[in-house]
């Protein structure tokens, strides 16, 4: 068995967190589980986002969430008809099992359709709403000239970066939040002739991650996406908007999960400082705020007019009028907040 397979590979006791972290290092979505060296199920990233949405623990073992009901090929199977079946599974490869459970051999996308992208489980086209106006303190020197939106990435901008992005899902009209050097933004990307409608809606003066959202009452006028320009999500959008459909939220929030590990031994102390319990270099596993949401029209008049306004504040006071609030999960690499240094070069370098 090649190394390629072999890295797909995770034994049924594993943890949630080994699976999703393994996920990010091979930079795939799909996992082969097995126990005892025989082949038992498939883990994919949607089946770990479902768990954790249920409330699962991130230190759950895999053999609780996975699934044994996925289709695999027999050995008997032809190159055409396991194409047949990666193509209506939308898989990103296909064991071979025979009847004694033995992993034969795995079947990979690019092997089998080269570079053809693989389609979202729907199309939508559905406003996005990208938050551009700030002054991109994080990457000075660079923004005292680019505003951050217009910062490259290898051929594109980050704002061409989302568009595509979208627009792969079938999104086609953008409207970005303006303020610092948006003369220059709308001129740019004037000059690149985008085959999108593009609206700008421009605050005077700072109003926070949401306050200029109220520009847009009476604009929007059905659920709609919302993105920081300086992060990038590697998901199916579709997925989370379906997600926010079928639960009927009125926001969600993709939440990247943050794994820190603790490089020292802590303590949990009682009455009198009794020693409770010491863990030797615990792992703190997090849902971080990625930046993008997916709100419903009616809460643009939510948001105070011509005020500072922080989408948590929005987020709280859904929140707490009883309003569904939903938390759709990605993998940590699967969030890229390249709007610091670190992380920037980082994307270059995978990229180049």
């Amino acid at each position: 068995m090649n190394n390629s397979i072999k890295s797909l590979i995770i034994d049924s006791s594993s943890d949630i967190i080994t699976a999703m972290k393994l996920m990010d290092e091979i930079k795939c979505k799909l996992l082969i589980i097995t126990s005892e060296s025989k082949y038992v199920g498939l883990l994919s990233i949607g089946d770990i986002q479902r768990a954790l949405i249920k409330n699962h623990k991130l230190t759950d073992k895999v053999s609780s969430i996975m699934r044994n009901d996925y289709i695999v090929a027999k050995p008997n199977e032809s190159i055409e008809e396991v194409k047949k079946l990666m193509l209506t599974l939308r898989a990103e490869f296909m064991p071979v099992v025979d009847n004694n459970n033995n992993l034969v051999n795995v079947n990979f996308w690019e092997d089998l359709f080269g570079e053809i992208k693989k389609e979202p489980l729907f199309r939508f086209n559905l406003p996005v709403v990208i938050m551009a106006g700030g002054l991109g303190t994080r990457l000075k020197p660079l923004t005292n000239v680019l505003p951050k939106p217009l910062i490259p990435i290898n051929d594109k901008t980050f704002l061409e970066e989302i568009f595509e992005r979208f627009n792969n899902h079938g999104c086609d009209a953008f409207y970005i939040s303006v303020n610092y050097k948006a003369e220059l933004i709308e001129y740019y990307l004037k000059q690149q002739n985008l085959p999108y409608s593009i609206h700008y809606f421009k605050e005077d003066k700072p109003m926070g991650t949401a306050g200029s959202l109220s520009l847009l009452k009476g604009k929007i006028t059905e659920t709609f996406f919302v993105s920081n320009c300086d992060i990038l999500i590697n998901q199916d959008y579709s997925e989370v908007l379906k997600y926010h459909r079928e639960n009927n939220n009125e926001i969600t929030i993709v939440a990247a999960l943050k794994n820190i590990p603790i490089i020292y031994g802590t303590l949990e102390t009682g009455e009198n400082g009794k020693l409770l319990k010491l863990i030797e270099k615990p792992e703190l596993n997090l849902k971080i705020n990625s930046g993008m949401y997916i709100l419903e029209p009616h809460l643009l008049a939510e948001i105070p007019s011509n005020e500072f306004f922080h989408i948590t504040q929005l987020i709280e006071n859904v929140n707490s009028r009883g309003g569904r609030v939903g938390v759709f999960p990605v993998s940590e690499k699967s969030w890229k907040d390249v709007g610091n240094w670190e992380e920037y070069f980082k994307i270059l370098n995978e990229d180049s």
